[in-house]
């Protein structure tokens, strides 16, 4: 248990790598898209609702669902502002910054307990399948090839 704990949240945070190199490269790819994703949900005229999540905005409360994407958007600016920090300078959390897309399980999770209608498929949505899978696949991938330094 305790050697998860220094797997996952070391001792001294630093730029180090200590296993592969592959996860961290991948993870900054990732951070990228991230700032990217965030941006346009905050600063699109419709947060990304109807422009790309397919919502219909022509009813009663869309005001307040671009409000709530909008929102969404400046909360995933701030997670991709800790993301490519990590990426680029503190890269000894970035086994940890995998394990933190338990996040994207339970944003799914929510998604099925509280459904609402799309016009279309979200690109977010088709992503997660392959974002959570992959950033499982990265976190194992970390473990096993770390080494203590």
């Amino acid at each position: 248990m305790k050697f998860c704990f220094e797997f996952l949240l070391p001792p001294v945070v630093d730029n180090t790598i200590r296993g592969t190199r592959f996860p961290v490269y991948l993870f900054m790819l990732v951070a990228i898209v991230s700032a990217v994703r965030s941006s346009i949900h905050l600063l699109a005229p419709d947060g990304g609702a109807g422009s790309i999540a397919g919502m219909d905005l022509s009813v009663a409360g869309a005001p307040e669902i671009i409000f709530s994407f909008a929102l969404w958007g400046s909360a995933q600016l701030i997670y991709a502002f800790i993301q490519l920090a990590v990426a680029f300078r503190y890269r000894s959390l970035v086994p940890f910054m995998y394990f933190l897309f338990v996040e994207t399980l339970l944003r799914m999770l929510v998604g099925h307990m509280k459904p609402v209608t799309f016009s279309h498929r979200p690109p977010g949505a088709c992503a997660n399948y392959v974002t959570l899978p992959l950033a499982a696949l990265m976190l194992i991938l970390s473990f096993t090839t770390w080494r203590r330094t």
